[in-house]
């Protein structure tokens, strides 16, 4: 049972930490936050949502859950992924001021505070903006940066550059998302386009300091793809317009074919032709399919109305 209820008992501050195989680092992670929380509130939680991992990290957060009465755990019933792990914990979430924050400890726990200063001046969200993300490949540091700017011009919702989900956002917010049922989901631009107030503060991003990434170059991929598509029509402009212009060159072939045949006599044969126009025109006709496939494929994955993830167990309702 979710505890977004409108009549609920809010609290001062929720933290929601995502956690996907970080069993090493969670005894130094716990500590930290814990450490930033109460430099804000006595009165907070921090959710620990585990999304499937493969080892012990359930096992610690339950060990947690025992000896301090702040820390909460939702546990699913297999991986459902990032974006879907920090959706569980916004419905779950009691606070009036909640922060996400990723489990691997390259987002400074200590930071928060200075988050929710800035939340004190009046800013619904409040954003943790990169200047440099340290231990990072230079081709995932190029394809980030690509990404983020194409998807700047793609959309007319302001998406901030160079800002992953490390962010504090007030309660108005988390019930808009609760409310947002789309299933592939892209926090960072759902937030965005709500349009409240928003204030970035800069950090420096520390290199990953236990276990491995969980975010390999297919899942960033479709993490993209669903960026793109959940907040711009621009490819299926791209795929008209290409369609216009594919038409327009085959009739000018067509034109051509006909006017060297009957007027200068000049038939044209061979096949390397053929095989060009054909590979050519294939090729623009399957990318056209594809990105129309994917706009289809957001639509049917919410038409099925499954839900967008499964609690084996959680100690919030036995907690709260």
């Amino acid at each position: 049972m979710k505890i977004s209820d409108p009549n609920m008992t809010l609290i001062d501050l929720s933290i929601i930490v995502p956690i996907f195989n970080e069993s090493e680092g969670l005894p130094e992670l716990h500590s930290r936050l814990t450490a930033a929380a109460k430099k804000i509130t006595e009165n907070y939680e921090l959710i620990f949502v585990n999304d499937g991992s493969k080892d012990d990290s359930l096992s610690k957060i339950i060990e947690l859950s025992t000896t301090d009465r702040h820390v909460f755990y939702i546990n699913f019933s297999r991986n459902f992924g990032h974006q879907i792990s920090v959706t569980a914990g916004l419905d779950y979430s009691r606070g009036q001021a909640v922060v996400i924050i990723d489990g691997d400890l390259q987002d400074p726990p200590e930071l928060i505070p200075s988050l929710f200063d800035k939340y004190k001046e009046g800013f619904e969200v409040v954003y943790a903006k990169r200047k440099h993300r340290s231990g990072e490949s230079f081709f995932k540091k190029l394809t980030a940066k690509i990404f983020y700017r194409t998807l700047h011009k793609m959309t007319s919702v302001d998406i901030p550059l160079d800002t992953g989900d490390f962010r504090l956002i007030d309660r108005k917010i988390v019930n808009i998302l609760n409310n947002m049922p789309e299933k592939d989901k892209f926090l960072r631009g759902q937030i965005a386009w709500t349009g409240f107030r928003q204030v970035a503060v800069e950090f420096e991003r520390a290199p990953r300091k236990y276990g491995k990434t969980g975010y390999p170059l297919s899942k960033m991929l479709k993490f993209a793809i669903d960026g793109i598509t959940g907040f711009s029509d621009k490819p299926l402009e791209w795929v008209t317009k290409a369609g216009i212009i594919v038409a327009g060159i085959s009739f000018l072939i067509i034109i051509y074919a006909l006017i060297s045949h009957y007027i200068w006599h000049n038939t044209i044969t061979g096949w390397t032709s053929a095989i060009i126009c054909i590979v050519f025109f294939g090729g623009v006709q399957l990318i056209s399919i594809g990105i129309i496939g994917q706009y289809l494929s957001r639509i049917n994955n919410n038409v099925k109305n499954r839900p967008l993830y499964i609690v084996d167990n959680t100690n919030i309702n036995a907690n709260d």
